[in-house]
């Protein structure tokens, strides 16, 4: 039986995990909707978003650091009436922004 090896630490994808918030309740599909219509599919696939947490107003999302800034954007650029969502944190680990979720 031939053992598979583990990905070396260097060649692993490094994560970043992003809190953002809204003025008003939003649904966890509008928000990926929203990416999927900036980045586009190939964007998104690459960006590697995966939603870790949500809740009525606000959530956590898993993406690429090379893929930050693009989602910070596509966040800021989502279009509903009468709502704005902000970038409240980004950090490298999970347990860093559970205190402010």
């Amino acid at each position: 039986m031939i053992k598979i090896k583990n990905l070396l630490p260097s060649l692993k994808e490094r994560k970043r995990y992003i809190l953002y918030k809204s003025n008003k309740k939003m649904d966890r599909y509008d928000v990926e909707r929203g990416l999927k219509n900036f980045l586009g599919e190939l964007g998104f696939a690459k960006a590697g978003l995966r939603f870790i947490k949500h809740k009525d107003d606000k959530g956590i999302i898993q993406v690429s650091h090379k893929f930050v800034d693009d989602t910070k954007v596509g966040l800021a650029l989502i279009y509903r009436p009468d709502l704005m969502i902000r970038t409240v944190r980004v950090s490298g680990t999970l347990n860093g922004l559970k205190g402010d979720f």
